[in-house]
């Protein structure tokens, strides 16, 4: 029997979801005023960062068992402020704090500095009823 691959590895999402965050922080600079769009933008932000986070497990995981410790404990380093600026981002998106989430933008936009999403890019609207779902979650 032949070993299976499974395509959608957990770094591909995470290639996916901070090509969407890059996105929805380009729309949200555009927003002049909070509309439901904006909303949504600001809550995807804030789901994606979150998945980020539980991911990074997943992912050095297979580094550990081959006993590359230093670099597993690196990669957790490197991607520890995710799962806190999702938190703050949740908290401040369901309570209406935008000036909390204009103060998070800049700081979430400085770590994807070097993710590059073209014009023709295929990921379309990704943070579409993002909004409900994170109110989902916060009732959960």
């Amino acid at each position: 029997m032949s070993r299976v691959i499974n395509p959608d590895s957990v770094g591909k999402e995470r290639t996916r979801l901070t090509k969407g965050i890059v996105l929805c922080i380009r729309e949200l600079a555009k927003q002049s005023a909070v509309t439901p769009e904006a909303k949504d933008l600001a809550a995807y932000i804030a789901l994606a960062l979150q998945a980020i986070s539980e991911g990074i497990d997943v992912s050095v995981t297979a580094w550990e068992k081959r006993d590359y410790w230093v670099k597993a404990d690196k990669f957790r380093m490197e991607w520890m402020w995710a799962g806190h600026s999702a938190e703050k981002m949740k908290s401040a998106v369901l309570t209406d704090d935008w000036a909390t989430v204009a103060a998070l933008m800049p700081q979430i936009a400085s770590r994807f500095s070097k993710i590059e999403v073209s014009n023709n890019h295929r990921l379309g609207k990704p943070w579409a009823g993002a909004y409900t779902l994170l109110a989902l979650h916060r009732k959960l």
